[in-house]
């Protein structure tokens, strides 16, 4: 037992230094999530059941711009996408575990815990090494549950006139910000940003965000090979 608490803790302590940049963000989301009409009921179910900072923001983003369920659902579910990767890395470190493991564990698969713990399986080979990704997977669920909370309890004091909806856009920008160091980067950014912007009200359903980032997504498969090719 006293192994497992220590490679529990372990998992704690890895992913803690990462944790600094999700509060501001978990904060934002509570916030935003009762500007744009959730009540804090929902806002906290959203992050309880779908625990996924990025595709929660997606969310809020969407249903602000009055955009359909099904686009909204199927938008969310190829951000969150990511982690069928992250399980099938997994998969061959946590094989021999029970199925409820394997259920527990996937709840708290997220980029920060994976990313930690994927470099801890690969230089140790002891039989509770699951215990760090359990250990640094619960400590982000800590962080981001809380900032939820505190965002949802600062967004109902915040007066209603003030109106902090702009605030969603500006947190995508602050995200893909690094991205503009590369051309392909750009690149991609510029032609699903035009595709978006164009098609907002010309594509049926609201589903210019799934549109344009096919669009993002073709021109970086052609300029990727292009470049290789040259090489």
């Amino acid at each position: 037992m006293n192994s497992k608490f220590n490679t529990f803790l372990k998992g704690v302590i890895d992913v803690s230094p990462l944790m600094i940049p999700v509060v501001p963000f978990g904060l934002i989301f509570g916030v935003l999530a009762i500007d744009v009409g959730f009540t804090p009921l929902e806002t906290m179910g959203m992050s309880l059941i779908i625990f996924g900072g990025a595709s929660q923001i997606v969310l809020l983003q969407l249903f602000s711009g009055g955009v359909s369920s099904i686009v909204i659902i199927s938008s969310v579910g190829a951000v969150n996408s990511r982690h069928l990767l992250y399980g099938a890395v997994m998969s061959e470190h946590l094989s021999d575990l029970k199925l409820v493991w394997k259920i527990l564990i996937s709840y708290f698969l997220i980029d920060q815990a994976f990313a930690r713990s994927n470099e801890y399986f690969k230089k140790n080979k002891d039989n509770n090494k699951y215990f760090h990704l359990v250990g640094g997977g619960a400590t982000c669920w800590v962080i981001w549950q809380s900032t939820t909370l505190l965002g949802i309890l600062l967004g109902a004091a915040i007066p209603e006139k003030l109106g902090l909806s702009f605030a969603v856009p500006l947190t995508f920008l602050a995200l893909i910000i690094n991205d503009f160091r590369k051309f392909i980067n750009v690149m991609v950014i510029t032609v699903s940003g035009l595709v978006a912007t164009l098609g907002y009200n010309i594509i049926p359903f609201k589903a210019y965000v799934i549109v344009s980032a096919l669009a993002g997504l073709l021109i970086a498969i052609i300029l990727t090979t292009k470049l290789k090719q040259n090489e």
